[in-house]
């Protein structure tokens, strides 16, 4: 994706960040069936002078230091403003891998009446990414045995970069009335650049010889510009001498992406890989970038009316009814192709919920949602898939126990997806700068499985989590789909605040194991069973924290305890990337 590398931020801004699991088309239209992540912007709400200082060492040279103050601007602290500023730079476990990164983010916060807040604020992020990979590391070679290179190894140039930068503005009014309903309108303006200087290396090398991989060169100027308003709405209504609850709203959304790139031109240099098993990324030759050309651009329009109601039938009994109305249209200009435009007007999706209270202690759910999402992948001649739709089930059991200290839920789900795209293979199109991955429309692609989740506090001071997910898919062929992700995963969390005379002192530790994972590699060498495949694995991360006084406190963190080497898979591309070997980091916090 020539744009990915614009959107690697900082967490720094951000109060929280929500996950809301299920299918999101209700609210997001174009919804991904699984999830939506909700980033909740850090508010200017503290009416006294407060804030946060912590600075961060960690293996790698990791350096981070972060800074985060809120204050009043008048006495009565109507109104507020807060300010936080990041940055952080680090070395990477790959060879002439590094980054910096840079944030700062405003906000100032008025109640204009003591019902009505307004809100308005910036970020810029910046990053600074040296010596990243394009693609990956080959996991063949030609005799059709498995490579196994040191996790350090890169297949990318020392010249290579990929700087990046995203400029954010917002502006919310909030009010709320006597009657309990609120009404909220929001507008953001999102400014993203990249401009990258890039290797691609794909092939397979001869074990001996190291012989086999070639060389592409691509640099690309990015940007996006993004506009996105909404006017909601939502409070309590009685209907049949019930109280019941309703929202409803609508969104705007119109994004424009600019993709120019430049020619590389070695001249009399040798842009020759050679012998992959000694790469030297610091003497591959850097090339003469020519000006910039236009590459691709778009424009992607999306408006959606949505209402949901949330209705009382008897006290252990509630129904959730609602649909969204969206109108999705993309546009898209290419230097290689034909233009084209995706425009999808009025499509409905509906979403069903019925919410039962057992007891005091336990409660059951059922949930139905249809799924609407245009894709951008392409088939092997170049033509976009149809949009994904298909339709979700969910029915679990929730309970609460010991007086709410402790949590779990039971979940099982069912989800049917046609035009769902399963990456094939690689393909350069006649008139194309770069290798592009081409897809198939998967139909019938259906995922079922169940979750079993309990978190809370087991005793005095000792809380953990625990999660076990296992599910199944396949097309209408019997074919697995998206078997990249492990079809069973297990995760514990636990923290442990120590009593008496160490009363000060937290620690806590979790393992995540993962299943087997693969995926066809239709280039795999002969005398292969034709699947890059990992088997599962566990990870171990560790953590204590120590309160040096009310305000000062210091955490080390430890990720990859034991050193596990794995790696992540691209599908069809016949490559990997090694993921972080064991690192440590210790936080210094301090509070006032």
């Amino acid at each position: 994706d020539l744009s990915s590398g614009e959107v690697a931020g900082s967490l720094a801004i951000y109060d929280r960040v929500e996950v809301v699991r299920g299918a999101t088309g209700l609210m997001t239209g174009a919804g991904n069936p699984s999830a939506a992540i909700n980033l909740v912007r850090k508010r200017a709400s503290s009416k006294e002078l407060t804030g946060a200082a912590e600075i961060s060492f960690g293996r790698f040279n990791d350096r981070r230091a972060l800074v985060d103050v809120s204050t009043p601007l008048t006495q009565a602290g109507n109104v507020r403003a807060r300010v936080v500023g990041e940055y952080q730079e680090a070395d990477s476990w790959i060879d002439y891998a590094s980054d910096k990164k840079k944030t700062i983010y405003a906000t100032v916060e008025a109640d204009l009446t003591p019902a009505t807040v307004l809100s308005a604020g910036f970020s810029r992020q910046e990053t600074d990414a040296k010596g990243p990979m394009w693609g990956g590391l080959p996991f063949w070679y030609t005799d059709g045995s498995r490579t196994n290179w040191p996790i350090a190894k890169t297949s990318a140039a020392e010249w290579t970069g990929w700087p990046t930068s995203y400029n954010n503005s917002f502006v919310n009014l909030e009010h709320g009335f006597d009657n309990g309903w609120k009404v909220r309108a929001t507008y953001s303006h999102g400014d993203r650049r990249s401009d990258s200087h890039l290797l691609y290396l794909s092939g397979t090398p001869d074990r001996q010889t190291g012989l086999g991989m070639f060389a592409f060169s691509g640099s690309y100027a990015t940007r996006t510009k993004q506009d996105d308003a909404g006017l909601h709405a939502s409070g309590p209504f009685e209907l049949g001498g019930r109280k019941h609850e309703a929202a409803f709203g609508y969104m705007y959304s119109k994004q424009k992406f600019n993709a120019n790139s430049r020619a590389a031109d070695f001249g009399t240099q040798s842009s020759d890989v050679g012998n992959f098993n000694n790469w030297n990324a610091a003497a591959y030759p850097n090339p003469a970038w020519g000006p910039q050309t236009f590459y691709e651009g778009g424009v992607t329009k999306q408006e959606g009316l949505y209402g949901v109601a949330r209705f009382s039938l008897a006290d252990p009994l509630k129904l959730i009814l609602g649909a969204r109305l969206t109108d999705y249209q993309k546009d898209v200009t290419l230097s290689y192709a034909a233009p084209y435009t995706m425009k999808y007007d009025k499509e409905v999706t509906p979403y069903a919920g019925l919410v039962y209270d057992i007891n005091a202690t336990y409660s059951t759910y059922v949930s139905y949602t249809d799924i609407f999402q245009p894709q951008s992948q392409k088939d092997f001649s170049g033509n976009t898939l149809d949009p994904v739709v298909g339709k979700s089930y969910e029915a679990g059991v929730k309970g609460e126990h010991f007086g709410g200290r402790l949590s779990t839920s039971l979940a099982v789900f069912r989800i049917k997806q046609d035009n769902l795209a399963q990456e094939v293979d690689l393909v350069t199109r006649p008139g194309q700068t770069a290798p592009e991955a081409y897809y198939r429309a998967a139909e019938g692609a259906t995922s079922k499985g169940f979750e079993l989740e309990a978190t809370g506090e087991l005793a005095r001071g000792w809380n953990a989590t625990v999660g076990y997910t296992q599910f199944k898919a396949e097309d209408a062929a019997g074919a697995a789909v998206n078997s990249i992700y492990p079809r069973k995963l297990f995760r514990v969390y636990t923290t442990y605040k120590v009593p008496g005379q160490l009363s000060g002192l937290t620690v806590g530790g979790g393992v995540n194991w993962e299943g087997r994972t693969y995926t066809v590699d239709p280039g795999a060498p002969r005398g292969t069973n034709g699947l890059i495949e990992q088997d599962s694995f566990s990870m171990v991360n560790l953590m204590a924290r120590y309160d040096i006084s009310k305000q000062l406190s210091a955490q080390l963190n430890i990720s990859n305890a034991l050193d596990k080497k794995h790696f992540g898979m691209f599908a069809a591309y016949g490559a990997i990337t090694y993921a972080a070997p064991r690192t440590a980091s210790l936080t210094l916090k301090y509070r006032f």
